[in-house]
This record gives C-alpha cells, sequence and structure tokens, in this order.
C-alpha cells in the first residue's frame, strides 16, 4: 500500500503504532482474551488507562497537584458552554477574544450563561491575524481565548498576560510546542487533532477557580462532579481516552513537547517559504500570526486549479482542500505528520511553478 500523506484539518493524522496498537487492543486489550470495547470502565485495567490518560496531561504540561484532568464528551463545543456555566458568576462578566468560527461560537454560548463581552476581535478582516495590544478587564471572572484557527490558518505565538482566570481553547495545537501551562486556569481540546481520535474532550483544570458561580449546577455540566467521579461520573468515551493515552506515551517516549516542537517549527518552515518563494501561491494570513499547524494558501491563478489538483493527488497527498470560508488550500501539520510528507506537498509546489510560471 502506498502512503497516503494525510494533510486533513481534523480528525487529523495518528502515530502509525499508536493506530496499531490500538487497533490490537480492540481484539485483545491488556492480554485479557477480551476487547477493549467490551471490558468494564470501572475494571481496574480500564481504570489504569483513565489514570495514566490524565496523569500524561500533567506531566506534559508540568503541573501540580492543584489542577485537575478531565475526559468528557461532547467535543469541544460542549466545552463552550461547560466553561461558563462553571466560572461565570451570576453578577460578574466573562471576557473573550474573538479569533474564528470556533470562538465566535464559544462567545454565542457564554451570551447565554451570562455577561459576555467580546475585548477584541480580527473579524474586520476575515480573521487573518491575531488582535493585539488590546485592554484585558481586571474584574472579569475569566479571560477566553482560542491559541490556533484551523480554518483561518492563525496562532497566538504568545499568550496575554493577566492577573484573572485564564481559558483556552487549544483544540488544534495542544502539545504542539511548549507554553507555560501554570499561566492558565483552564485548557480544554477536542482531541481529534494532536491527541487522539474524536469523541473526547480533555479539559485541565485549576481547582481553585471552581464554585465561585453562585448558580445551582447540573450534574453532567459541573466540573466538581467530573472531578470528584474521576472522569467516570457516566460512562466515558473509553476508546478514545485509550488511543490518547498511546498517543501521548508516544510524544512522551520520543522526547515530549521540547522535541515535537523543533520538528513541527522544521514542517511549518519548510512549507512557508515555499509559499513565499513561489510565484504561483500566496499565503492567506498575517506572516507574523502564522499558524505551525494549519497552513492556509490560494494559487495566484485559480483557473490552474484543476491543474494542481492533478499534481498533488498523483502525489498521495489527501486532505488539502481549503475550508470554505477562506477557500485555496489548507495543508494541516500536527504532530503526527512526518516531515517527508511536508516535503512531498512543496515537490508539487515545485512541480507546479515549473509547468505554470
Amino acid at each position: 500500500m502506498s502512503k497516503v500523506h494525510n494533510f486533513s484539518a481534523g480528525p487529523g493524522i495518528l502515530p502509525l503504532e499508536v493506530l496499531k496498537q490500538s487497533a490490537d487492543a480492540c481484539i485483545n486489550f491488556d492480554n485479557m482474551n477480551l476487547s477493549l470495547l467490551e471490558i468494564s470502565h470501572r475494571s481496574k485495567n480500564y481504570e489504569a488507562v483513565m489514570d495514566e490518560s490524565r496523569s500524561l496531561v500533567k506531566e506534559l504540561f508540568e503541573v501540580g497537584d492543584d489542577y485537575e484532568v478531565l475526559y468528557l464528551g461532547g467535543g469541544a463545543s460542549m466545552q463552550f458552554a461547560m466553561v461558563p456555566y462553571n466560572l461565570l458568576t451570576e453578577a460578574g462578566h466573562a471576557a473573550y477574544v474573538n479569533t474564528g468560527v470556533w470562538a465566535s461560537k464559544a462567545i454565542k454560548e457564554a451570551k447565554i450563561v451570562g455577561n459576555t463581552k467580546v475585548i477584541a476581535s480580527s473579524e474586520d478582516k476575515n480573521f487573518n491575524y491575531i488582535p493585539k495590544g488590546y485592554e484585558i478587564p481586571k474584574n472579569a471572572d475569566y479571560l477566553h481565548i482560542t491559541s490556533n484557527n484551523t480554518i483561518y490558518g492563525t496562532q497566538m505565538k504568545s499568550f496575554p498576560k493577566t492577573d484573572i482566570p485564564m481559558v483556552c481553547d487549544m483544540s488544534s495545537d495542544i502539545f504542539s510546542r511548549k507554553i507555560n501551562a501554570k499561566d492558565f486556569s483552564l485548557i480544554y481540546a477536542g482531541a481529534q487533532k494532536n491527541m487522539g481520535p474524536a469523541g473526547s474532550t480533555m479539559i485541565m483544570v485549576k481547582k481553585d477557580v471552581l464554585g465561585k458561580t453562585g448558580r445551582k449546577m447540573l450534574s453532567m455540566l459541573d466540573y466538581n462532579v467530573h472531578i470528584k467521579g474521576g472522569s467516570m461520573y457516566n460512562t466515558p468515551p473509553v476508546f478514545p481516552i485509550y488511543v490518547t493515552m498511546l498517543t501521548l506515551r508516544w510524544l512522551k517516549q520520543h522526547g515530549g513537547v521540547a522535541w515535537i516542537e523543533k520538528i513541527n517549527q522544521q514542517k511549518a518552515d519548510l512549507l512557508y517559504n515555499e509559499i513565499d518563494r513561489n510565484s504561483q501561491f500566496v499565503g492567506t494570513t498575517a506572516k507574523e500570526d502564522r499558524s505551525n499547524m494549519n497552513a492556509c494558501f490560494l494559487l495566484n491563478k485559480p483557473e490552474h486549479e484543476a491543474e494542481f489538483d492533478k499534481l498533488w493527488k498523483s502525489a498521495n497527498i489527501d486532505g488539502i482542500r481549503g475550508h470554505r470560508d477562506v477557500g485555496g488550500y489548507r495543508a494541516s501539520m500536527y504532530n503526527a505528520l512526518p516531515l517527508e510528507s511536508v516535503q512531498a506537498l512543496v515537490d508539487v509546489m515545485k512541480a507546479f511553478e515549473q509547468k505554470f510560471a
């Protein structure tokens, strides 16, 4: 079987060794002669999976026991509602930075829960840059940001400095680069980009920000209920969490976040240098805000799109169609994508230039 270079924006590429291990576990998990899919989530064997999955997050983020890690269903979209429900007081307000579709959806949900203010936005230029220099209200209950924007290809290269609790949706660049996780009171991420398959969402929350809203909480939406239940208040998404554990193991065993950050930078530099050099392409975002995870670009001559499509498809490249809100092309370079796949795309772009320049 010839290799497919998988640039899918999500669900994204996973390490081959993780896919093989997880496939085996579907037949015989932990030498039990039972499938992972059919054992009790309350069994000691699976409880060990949950415990390791949670501890690996804290280890890779280098945080202590003042943080708790949860794995819940509902995707990151559920967190758009759960964050304000758990952090926004009835008399207070939340501050949000709008950098794209997912940030906009988070704002929409927060406004239903309580007083929500958008303190900065890049909507005026179709979200092709990251707002800077905005003022963060000191009396807000929390600040919500989105670190990476898959659709528009922008990424926060640094994070705001603030004394209020900071919340970040890191769904599409979690564990792709070194950050100071202790600067955040809550980080959440849908697993299906850098952590595992779709179906599970990781939440890491500092315990001291919870229990202050003044509202009576619905159990399934209460972080404290899930913390007390060890992410098993209800049956968890068993298989996605297991694959996430294997992926985080893979990351740790190869050198952790510092190791993958270097590779991710090499991949991004390789592709963006070609976009800037090649006479047939143009990037869509402000250069200083370009995402290392999702590179968006257009053809200078859209009439040649069919010819370019033939070239990349013949090179076994998949998943580079741009989102409808931007058009053109989007190469998603998540952790498990090898450098050789980016090189394959760059080679196609060079061949295309030679043909049409």
